[in-house]
């Protein structure tokens, strides 16, 4: 038996991932600027700074890889249903 694939051949990531994958980069850009501010004590690199990574890494970045497109995963579920009956 031959299976036919009939899903496009292409990156799953739409433009709203990767407009949210590099705001996480940016993100994380800027939590590495305030930590490299010259007053270890200060603000920005004690507090600000890790806050900052945290969310970049830990929230932003995997929101951008796990989301997807509304239209991409209402097509899904229609089709799924379709193939079922």
């Amino acid at each position: 038996m031959v299976r036919r694939i009939s899903q496009k051949a292409g990156l799953p990531f739409g433009t709203r991932n990767w407009r949210m994958f590099f705001f996480g980069l940016g993100v994380i850009l800027i939590g590495y600027i305030f930590l490299s501010i010259p007053p270890a004590q200060g603000v920005f690199s004690l507090t600000l700074a890790p806050i900052l990574l945290v969310a970049g890494y830990c929230i932003v970045i995997p929101l951008a890889i796990l989301l997807r497109d509304r239209r991409e995963s209402e097509a899904r579920s229609t089709k799924g249903r379709a193939q079922k009956d």
